[in-house]
Parts: structure tokens; sequence; C-alpha cells
């Protein structure tokens, strides 16, 4: 048995810019974390040469080919397993229209645990780059990539797109203490509603170039937002949510709604300085940037909203289990 441990995120401004048909024209820029929710994925080997998944279904095939859910199909494929093997994959919170990357988390998981199944080890950039060819080139998926690097990579990063398809992680280098004194400024609260992300995502391509300038405003915010973090002056982090928020709002006509423009309004009167939908927008959840010190009145202001407690996490994906049978059926 080897289980995967790996983690959701959430992005702080800059997201949009990780689109191919932003960054092939102008670099984009994404500042994100990973946080203390996560995504497992549990692989055993199997007697006979069955091939078995368990998530929200059941699934017992005897090929690869037969398998419904995609990411695991094209992860087998990419890392060449083709049976002998069940799969079971459990998630901290409900996957689906989350806007915590969790569809990038999974598939980022499942390509460690399976490569570790091999008895190879690979590095982080080499799983965020196949977790990207899977959900984008192969599944095309209309998404970006930043899920797949802070998935992979961990921490408190800014992450480059760069023309070329080339990107680059740089670790903003947090101390724990000024980790746990910002996360500890962060709340997320469900929306009561969820959203097919690639609907939005979809119409945020389609109007790239009528929204050319506000992407490139969102990736300024991100070297921006580094300083104001690196001088030490945490709570920007609200200033720059809202003014990212704002500029998101105008990429598509399903980021925002009314009952998120009323949900934004009871959180900012109860005490955020700075607010977003996490992911492409639409549902899912709302960060929030709260001062410690108003924390108790937002909560009371926004407590018909379902709080998800969380910190920072300093990891990207891991391998917390593994006792492997050497004795494999497994076809490699």
């Amino acid at each position: 048995m080897i289980i995967s441990q790996t983690p959701l995120r959430i992005s702080f401004v800059g997201g949009g810019t990780d689109l191919p048909s932003f960054y092939r024209q102008q670099p984009g820029m994404v500042l994100s974390s990973s946080i203390d929710k996560y995504i497992f994925v549990i692989v055993t080997e199997r007697f006979d040469e069955k091939i078995y998944i368990n998530y929200t279904k059941k699934e017992i095939v005897d090929r690869v080919d037969q398998i419904q859910h995609a990411l695991v199909r094209e992860a087998m494929i990419k890392t060449g397993i083709e049976k002998g093997i069940e799969i079971t994959m459990l998630a901290d919170i409900p996957s689906a229209g989350s806007g915590l990357g969790s569809s990038s988390s999974l598939t980022v998981g499942l390509l460690n645990v399976l490569y570790n199944l091999k008895g190879q080890s690979v590095t982080a950039e080499q799983l965020a780059r196949e977790a990207c060819e899977i959900e984008i080139d192969i599944l095309n998926n209309p998404i970006g990539k930043q899920d797949q690097y802070i998935a992979a990579f961990g921490g408190l990063k800014k992450i480059i797109f760069n023309p070329d398809d080339s990107v680059e992680v740089v670790s903003l280098n947090a101390s724990a203490d000024k980790r746990i004194k910002l996360g500890s400024n962060l709340l997320l609260h469900f929306t009561n509603i969820t959203r097919n992300a690639n609907l939005v995502l979809a119409e945020q391509n389609s109007k790239a170039q009528e929204n050319f300038t506000f992407l490139c405003e969102l990736a300024n915010l991100v070297p921006l937002l580094e300083e104001s973090y690196k001088a030490g002056d945490i709570d920007a982090f609200g200033e720059f949510l809202r003014i990212n928020w704002e500029l998101k709002k105008k990429l598509a006509s399903g980021i925002s709604k009314p009952e998120i423009e009323e949900m934004i309004k009871i959180a900012e009167n109860s005490g955020a300085t700075g607010y977003k939908i996490a992911g492409a927008g639409g549902g899912g959840f709302l960060l929030s940037y709260v001062p410690r010190v108003l924390q108790d009145t937002f909560r009371l202001g926004m407590q018909q909203y379902q709080e998800l407690p969380f910190m920072l996490d300093p990891f990207g994906t891991r391998i917390i289990f593994n006792m492997r049978r050497y004795n494999s059926k497994v076809s490699f």
C-alpha cells in the first residue's frame, strides 16, 4: 500500500494569467499557497489482474481504456501501469466546484503515488508538467497551470508562466512566524454555490484579447504584493485581494453573481479588508482577509455561511505511507 497526500490551494493575485491565451503573448504570473486540506490517493496491488477504482462511484474493469474516471485513466497511461491495482481517492472537502484546485491536486497525487508504486522517484516539476499535459493537452480542459504547480511544489510561491510554455516557481521564503501570521488572517467561507469552472474559464479564454489590459494589471499585482510581503506588510494582502477581485470580475460574466456580491457586502461590513472568490469564480469558497482583532465580529456577521478552517501549508505532494510488496503482479 502507498498513500499520497496532496494539498489544495488558495490563489491571492494573478489568477487568469496562467491561461495560454494570455501567457503565450506575455508572461503570466500568480502568487499562491498550498493549504492544509488534502486529496489522499491510496494504491494497493491486487492478487488478480483487475483494476478497482473507488471514489463517489466504484469501478471494476479489466483494462485501462475501460476506466470512466478520466484523470485516473490518463494517469495510469502516463505512468505505464496497466492492471492488478486498486485505487481509492479521498478528500478533506467535497471536490466538485470548490475553487481550491482539487482536480489538479488529484492529478498530481495520482501521478506521485503511481510512480512510487513503480519504484520511481520523480521531481515536483515533472509531476506538475505531466499533470498539465493530462488535464490541458489530453483532456482539453480550458484551465490554467497554477493549480498543478502549487499542488506539486507547495508553500507560498510566485509562479511565472512563460510564452515558450516553461514555468518558473519562486519561493517567497516565508518564515514559520510570517506564514502563521498571514494564515491566521485568512478565512474561507462556502458560498453555498457550486459551479463548473470550465464554463467560466472557457468564456474567459474566448475574451483574452479584449481583456488583455485587465490581465496585464492582474499579473502586475504579483511583484507588488511580493515586495509588500518581503517588507513585512502582511496586511497588504487585504488590499491586494480586493483589487484583484475587482479586476477579475471584468474577465467573464459568470465570475460573480448577486448572491456572491451580497456575501461580499456582508464580509466587508463585518470587518474584511479584502476578499475574492477562490479559483475561477462563480461559486465555491470566498477567501477573506480579516485582521485577528476583527475576527469575532466577522464570524458573527458571516454565521449563515459555513467556514472552512485552514492554515497555510509549506509542503507540496508527499508520500505519507509506503509499504510495497515486491512480489508484485502489477504490469509495468
